[in-house]
């Protein structure tokens, strides 16, 4: 069973997702101002609407591109003219080809055009994923921050280091006052943390307070997965993640093992609100342990 549901995550993940997709559908709603959220299948999408032109966080799936352009065209009659990336995986970049094929530019972190540009061995699933081709490599990078001005938006761009990836950047549409978080926000659910491309707890919490400090009380908030949300909701996603982390460090300093720690189910007061995705309780603790140890443990 459990390597059924991991061979599930991996295709979810990198982009191996084909007869699902059919019938998969899309929901496209306004935000707020020329900001809209889609949510289909894999990580959501935000769009920025206005008469010059279109700009796009994320593509999900290639596969769910014809009906991501259906569900935009619903809203504009503009081609997507750039799109921005949150970090590499394939649930969130798979569909570049698609947009790029059609004119659209791709901007990214300049970690997620290594990415994908290279071969990446994921060591939490045994899977080596391949080069993406090239038609869904960023062509503009940036290093730590970044500010466009498209459609009457100020759009501040700001990478966090080492949190789900190595190359997350999350997208401040201010004029509008919404938040991209991609997927160093998981709405309701613990986290999936890339260790083998370079993500950490510690980064993920950071890149949380980060995002608390440019957020205020009426920001509205795009996960990379789960529901619309808000300051409120994501003060006590950071909460979870500080209070597990917390506690099995402790646990580690008292020379507990992986398995003890385990047994010991330190993160059970949050499993039924957040235990319910595709990262179970247990296999989020080991993601912690396995960041934590990693000095002495080979990752």
């Amino acid at each position: 069973m459990h390597k059924y549901i991991f061979t599930l995550i991996l295709a979810f993940l990198f982009g191996n997702v084909i007869a699902q997709q059919k019938d998969v559908q899309v929901d496209m709603k306004q935000v707020n101002g020329s900001i809209y959220m889609l949510e289909g299948k894999g990580g959501n999408i935000a769009f920025c609407i206005g008469e010059e032109s279109v700009l796009m966080v994320d593509s999900q799936f290639e596969d769910m591109s014809e009906k991501i352009s259906t569900a935009l065209a619903e809203h504009s009659d503009k081609p997507v003219s750039l799109l921005i990336n949150t970090h590499w995986h394939g649930d969130h970049t798979g569909g570049n080809g698609k947009f790029t094929d059609a004119g659209a530019k791709v901007m990214a972190h300049k970690n997620v055009r290594k990415r994908l540009t290279s071969e990446n061995h994921m060591k939490a699933f045994n899977r080596t994923v391949p080069p993406a081709p090239e038609n869904k490599w960023p062509v503009m990078t940036f290093n730590d921050e970044n500010m466009l001005f498209l459609n009457g938006e100020e759009i501040f761009l700001f990478h966090v280091a080492n949190a789900h990836t190595d190359g997350d950047a999350m997208v401040y549409f201010t004029t509008s006052n919404v938040l991209h978080m991609g997927d160093t926000y998981f709405n309701g659910r613990y986290p999936f943390i890339d260790l083998s491309s370079g993500g950490s707890i510690n980064g993920l919490i950071a890149a949380v307070d980060k995002a608390l400090f440019v957020c205020d009380d009426e920001t509205k908030i795009i996960p990379g997965h789960g529901k619309l949300s808000n300051k409120s909701e994501l003060m006590e996603y950071k909460k979870v993640l500080t209070t597990v982390k917390d506690a099995v460090q402790s646990a580690i300093a008292e020379g507990l093992s992986i398995e003890e720690i385990k047994e010991k189910k330190l993160s059970a007061e949050f499993d039924e609100s957040y235990g319910t995705g595709f990262i179970n309780p247990e296999r989020f603790i080991d993601f912690i342990w396995t960041d934590l140890t990693r000095e002495d443990t080979s990752e």
